[in-house]
C-alpha cells in the first residue's frame, strides 16, 4: 500500500489534474475490467499511458485493465499532501499605515533634488545628530548610524515581512521547474503544455511575491533617507555644505590612500557613501546572527 501511495503521489505531483483522473478510472473499474474507450472521454493518451507506466493499471487477461490496488489509490487520493500548492492569497497584506509610509518615502525622494525638502529634514536631524559631530570623528558617526539603520532594518523585514507566504511562492515555483524537468525528460508534451501554462499564471501570481519583499523596504527608506540626507548635508555631496562650521578631517581609505570624504572612490560614488555601505553590510550581518533573525524564506 505504501508502494502504491508513492506512486500516486508522483503521478499527482507530475500532472495536478492526475488526481481527477485517478478518481474517475477508480469509479470506472468498480464496475470491472476497465479500457482505453471507458475513460477516453474524461483522460489524455498520457495520462492512460502513465497509468499503465507505473503500475496502477496492470493487464486483466486481455479484457482490459485493472487497478492493482483500487484501496491503496483511494488511501492515497485522501492524503491532503497529494494536491499541488494553490497559489497564495493575492491580496495585499499592505495596511494604510505601510501605504502612507510608500508615499511618504516616495516624497523624501525629491530631497535628493530640491533644497527645499533636504535642508528641512537636515536641520531636524541635526538637532539630534549634531552633538555625535562634538563627540566622535565623522567616520564614527556614520558607523553609528549604519549600526542603528542596520539594526531596525533587520527588526522590520523580520516583523513585516510573511516568510511562510514567501516559502509557499518559492515552493510552488520550484514544484513547477520539478514537473517541467520530469515531463521533458520522459518526452510528454502533453503535460508540458498544461505545466507552461501553470507556470505562466505563477508568474503573474509572483506580483504578491513581490509586495511581501516590498513592504518593510517602504519603512526602511521612510527612516534611512533623513538619514542620507543629512549625511548628504554635511558633507556637500553636490556643492557648499550646510554646516560649514563643521570640520571632516580627511579619511584613509585602502589603496586610494588620504582621501576627502567627496572623493569619487568607485567611479562617482564618492567616499562617504561607501563607506556607510560597508558599515552596514558588515553590522546587518553581524546583528542577524547575534539575534538569530530569520529575513529570507526557508
Amino acid at each position: 500500500m505504501a508502494r502504491t501511495a508513492s506512486k500516486v503521489q508522483s503521478l499527482v505531483k507530475e500532472d495536478a489534474e492526475m488526481e481527477e483522473a485517478l478518481e474517475y478510472v477508480l469509479e470506472t473499474a468498480d464496475e470491472g475490467s476497465v479500457s482505453w474507450g471507458d475513460v477516453s472521454d474524461e483522460l489524455t493518451s498520457g495520462q492512460w499511458g502513465r497509468l499503465i507506466e507505473k503500475g496502477i493499471l496492470v493487464d486483466s487477461d486481455g479484457e482490459g485493465f485493472d487497478v492493482d490496488d483500487p484501496d491503496g489509490v483511494r488511501e492515497a487520493l485522501e492524503d491532503d499532501d497529494l494536491e499541488f500548492p494553490d497559489p497564495p492569497d493575492a491580496d495585499s497584506s499592505w495596511t494604510k499605515w505601510d501605504k502612507g509610509a510608500a508615499v511618504g518615502s516616495v516624497a523624501m525622494f525629491a530631497g535628493y533634488m530640491f533644497d527645499s525638502v533636504r535642508e528641512p529634514l537636515a536641520d531636524a536631524l541635526n538637532l539630534l545628530l549634531g552633538p555625535l559631530l562634538d563627540l566622535l570623528p565623522f567616520f564614527a558617526v556614520v558607523m553609528v548610524l549604519a549600526l542603528f539603520t542596520g539594526l531596525y532594518s533587520t527588526l522590520l523585514q523580520s516583523n513585516l515581512m510573511d516568510m511562510e507566504v514567501m516559502g509557499k511562492y518559492q515552493g510552488r515555483m520550484k514544484e513547477i521547474q520539478e514537473r517541467r524537468k520530469e515531463a521533458k525528460e520522459r518526452g510528454d508534451d502533453e503535460a508540458l503544455e498544461r505545466i507552461q501554462e501553470e507556470q505562466m499564471e505563477a508568474m503573474a501570481d509572483n506580483l504578491g511575491m513581490f509586495k511581501e519583499q516590498f513592504r518593510p523596504m517602504v519603512w526602511i527608506m521612510l527612516l534611512t533617507i533623513p538619514v542620507f540626507l543629512w549625511m548628504y548635508a554635511v558633507v556637500g555631496f553636490r556643492g557648499a555644505p550646510l554646516y560649514p562650521e563643521i570640520e571632516l578631517v580627511p579619511v584613509v581609505m585602502p589603496i586610494a590612500g588620504e582621501v576627502d570624504w567627496t572623493h569619487g572612490l568607485l567611479g562617482p560614488i564618492q567616499v562617504w557613501i561607501v563607506w556607510y555601505f560597508v558599515c552596514s553590510m558588515c553590522f546587518t550581518q553581524v546583528l542577524r546572527k547575534a539575534l538569530n533573525i530569520q529575513t529570507t524564506p526557508t
